[in-house]
């Protein structure tokens, strides 16, 4: 991402196709953040459940399409 990508205050919604352990997506968070951006939660076309990704992103708005348990 470009450092004036995110401008402070701007409203950011991640959005991605897979989230597997949450550890990428949480990273994501925290650039946004520090950039000064509002992180309004994630948009996700399949979870793998069965990993716990959600644990990595607490205190997050987390939406998935589609959640596999297994």
């Amino acid at each position: 991402m470009h450092e004036d990508a995110i401008k402070f205050g701007d409203r950011v919604l991640i959005v991605d196709d897979v989230v597997a352990t949450g550890g990428t997506t949480a990273a994501q968070a925290k650039l946004v953040e520090k950039m000064g951006g509002e992180l309004v939660g994630f948009c996700f076309l399949v979870e793998l459940a069965f990993l716990n990704p959600r644990e990595k992103l607490k205190g997050y708005d987390v939406f998935s399409l589609i959640v596999c348990d297994k």
